[in-house]
């Protein structure tokens, strides 16, 4: 027998995420932007590595409510 998940709003979604995203020592995502509709969060900003780029989409992943994420996030270049 499944249980029914309980749907989280799009506000709900957002503020974990971005909460997840700011607390890891190595994304550091305070300045990631993010969009949630639906369940659906997309990643938008600069990060310095793929190691990064590829952990925020798996932090984000594992918050509760979210039902896919677009990865927009890109690596920054230095002078």
């Amino acid at each position: 027998m499944a249980f029914a998940e309980k749907q989280l709003s799009d506000d709900s979604i957002y503020d974990n995420v971005k909460r997840r995203l700011a607390e890891d020592s190595d994304v550091k995502g305070g300045g990631l932007d993010i969009d949630v509709k639906q369940g659906v969060v997309t990643l938008r900003g600069k990060l310095e590595t793929q190691r990064q780029i590829d952990k925020a989409s798996k932090i984000a992943k594992k918050a509760n409510g979210v039902k896919k994420v677009v990865n927009e996030i890109q690596l920054s270049v230095k002078p």
